[in-house]
């Protein structure tokens, strides 16, 4: 046992031996007294020491913070631009279009491949709202257990749940959206356009893309991006605690 740890109970010790010598003083002073040396001699983690944290207040700081976290990310993303203009999360035509995208740049048909980009980032951009009602679920499933294990966890710990435990959900309530809506933008016609253009140049390598698989799977990389950057600057940045509780939970 090191030093530290030996005087508080050294010091509690002494603050209840001090009632045996003190038998003429009040029952009342006597209780206060030996109170106060159970509490020396109580290790500092203890849940009833001043200013410690219960179970409770730990997971449900958690929670708030990944809800302040999660509504933030929504907001941002899921506005005009928000994948579009964002260069850490924005959506390019995807790897098997390279060529096409390549070739119609080359033969003057720029604008058929940036129509069509920009398309997909609107998609993803209307489908993100749908996260919403899913973080909210997966954190009032969350267990002690599971709070206590991302709270321990790396910076990342809470996304990592997140994606395995909504993942799957995520991706069936954005498909439908994003299938919708890339036809209402009419990325298909502009799909269908670029490919037929692309198609009458000579010698070009056959190419295709899943769109609407491919912008689910890109706009869930970019909401999960900064669902881990919020659940970052909670834990490390106090100018993040926006409440009192997130201050105390994540001020430890």
């Amino acid at each position: 046992m090191s030093k530290r740890t030996l005087l508080p109970a050294f010091l509690g010790l002494a603050a209840i031996g001090a009632i045996l010598l003190l038998g003429s003083e009040s029952v009342r002073a006597q209780g206060d007294l030996l109170q106060k040396g159970l509490e020396l001699v109580k290790p500092s983690g203890s849940s009833s020491s001043a200013g410690s944290l219960t179970q409770g207040e730990m997971g449900d700081g958690l929670k708030e913070a990944l809800r302040v976290g999660t509504e933030t990310v929504v907001a941002q993303l899921g506005k005009t631009d928000g994948f579009n203009a964002d260069k850490a999360i924005h959506i390019p035509l995807p790897g098997q279009l390279a060529t096409v995208q390549k070739a119609l740049k080359a033969a003057g048909y720029s604008s058929l491949v940036d129509d069509l980009e920009l398309k997909l980032n609107r998609a993803a951009e209307q489908a993100t709202p749908k996260a919403k009602a899913l973080f909210v679920d997966a954190i009032a499933a969350m267990t002690i257990q599971d709070a206590q294990k991302i709270l321990n966890g790396p910076d990342d710990a809470a996304t990592q749940y997140f994606r395995k435990s909504m993942g799957p959900g995520l991706a069936t309530e954005m498909k439908p959206i994003v299938d919708a809506t890339l036809a209402e933008a009419g990325a298909v016609q502009a799909y269908d356009a670029m490919m037929g253009q692309y198609k009458a140049l000579p010698f070009m390598p056959d190419a295709k893309a899943n769109l609407t698989d491919y912008v689910v799977e890109k706009g869930m990389d970019g909401i999960f991006h900064y669902v881990a950057k919020e659940e970052a600057a909670i834990r490390t940045n106090p100018a993040a605690r926006t409440t009192d509780l997130l201050k105390k939970v994540f001020g430890k």
